[in-house]
């Protein structure tokens, strides 16, 4: 008995020292990334009873605007508490400062700051039963008997202890740049990306023609972003300013300092900046066929146009966990095709449309020009947050449709005006 208690106080001891397991330990699941698709993903497996790791890297940033429609809120079970501001209005504003307010609606677009709401859907994913652990996958590889493993650095520094675990099936979630997607997915060379860059300052106190705490700004103008946009989005105390462009070489932070200056935000004191790169096109393939599937930004889904990307992470976290638990009850690895298939029939509709659409009207401050002028069209408007909120192609009207049609034709033809 003396002899098992001193081993019992060794373990607690090693367990203080943060030795809380052994390399080599097996899980049905280990989810790469701890963002709102990883989080996503582990929490529903974590519900399904499966034996989950979460690991997650503690220095992630991304530049997001954090806008999260209703439907995010309903489907995924998510406290209107984390909402840090409710907007009612978007503005675009066009190359010559034309502007166009489009109001929501009978709904509201919720603002999360990303800090806080991934952190509580990595809590909530654990809560559920999964397991947490801080470090950042280095490389996948494989045990004797065929076995994934997965070996990343310990702790909140790259340069941690190596350590490894073993899983059956594994979900790739680790961001646009996606080390287990370059290491594991066939043609995931293929992604396509935006630079973002953004500025967190301390909100205006007051609204202006400038800043709306209700409302976001969106400039279509080359010199902020010459084939993408720019944007002021309030986030209660905080506001991001940012931009984005396919271009290499564009000067990202010479731009939001433009946009700063030219709304007078520059004199705002600034909390932090952030960059990164932003997938706008899905991956030809998200799984490896066998036991690797991938979701969110690895998987290249955030919406062409707009950029929006929570609510697509989450819903290709879900899907991914699906089809892994499906695979987990078959044994099938054919399974794991199951969350591309679900995730294009129910909006890559969208995402064609929002493609083809930014890849012509974004093309030039002309088409920009006219873009904004074809915003003011009550019939456009009420489609497209009819689309945001059902997060679905709308079947209007005929006529509605019809309208918008020659409108747009005319606007092509230069018979409107801009």
């Amino acid at each position: 008995m003396s002899e098992h208690r001193a081993r019992h106080d060794e373990s607690l001891t090693a367990l203080g020292r943060g030795a809380a397991y052994e390399d080599g330990e097996l899980f049905d699941v280990v989810v790469v990334g701890g963002g709102p698709a990883g989080a996503t993903a582990a929490h529903e497996l974590a519900c399904a009873g499966r034996k989950v790791l979460l690991l997650d890297r503690a220095w992630r940033t991304k530049p997001c605007g954090g806008a999260v429609p209703p439907q995010l809120l309903r489907d995924f079970s998510i406290p209107q508490s984390l909402l840090v501001a409710r907007v009612n209005t978007a503005r675009v504003i066009s190359p010559t400062a034309k502007k166009v307010d489009i109001p929501v609606g009978d709904g509201f677009v919720g603002m999360v700051d990303r800090d806080v709401f991934d952190e509580w859907l990595r809590h909530r994913a654990a809560v559920a039963g999964a397991e947490r652990r801080t470090g950042a996958f280095t490389h996948f590889s494989r045990d004797h008997d065929g076995t994934a493993v997965i070996s990343y650095t310990e702790g909140r520094s790259r340069s941690g202890a190596e350590r490894t675990v073993r899983a059956r099936y594994v979900i790739g979630a680790d961001g646009a740049l996606s080390p287990v997607a370059k290491q594991c997915i066939p043609g995931s060379h293929k992604a396509k990306h935006v630079f973002a860059y953004h500025e967190v300052v301390k909100s205006p106190t007051r609204d202006s023609e400038v800043f709306g705490h209700d409302r976001v700004d969106v400039y279509y103008n080359a010199p902020l972003s010459p084939d993408f946009y720019a944007w002021v989005f309030p986030h209660g105390p905080t506001t991001s300013i940012g931009t984005g462009t396919f271009q290499k070489g564009f000067g990202l932070k010479e731009a939001v300092a433009k946009l700063r200056i030219d709304t007078g935000m520059d004199t705002l004191e600034t909390i932090r900046r952030e960059g990164a790169p932003i997938p706008i096109k899905p991956l030809p393939r998200w799984d490896n066929g066998r036991d690797v599937v991938v979701a969110g930004d690895a998987a290249g889904v955030v919406a062409p146009a707009s950029g929006e990307g929570i609510f697509y992470a989450m819903t290709g976290g879900r899907l991914a966990a699906d089809a892994v638990e499906a695979a987990l009850q078959s044994g099938k690895a054919s399974a794991l095709k199951q969350a591309r298939s679900r995730f294009m029939r129910l909006h890559g509709p969208v995402f064609f449309v929002l493609d083809v659409m930014q890849s012509f009207w974004y093309s030039t401050d002309n088409r920009r020009e006219r873009f904004v002028a074809i915003c003011r069209d009550r019939d456009v408007q009420q489609l497209t947050f009819d689309g945001y909120m059902r997060k679905q192609l709308v079947v209007a009207k005929p006529f509605s449709h019809v309208r918008i049609f020659f409108k747009n034709l005319a606007h092509l033809a230069g018979l409107a005006p801009a």
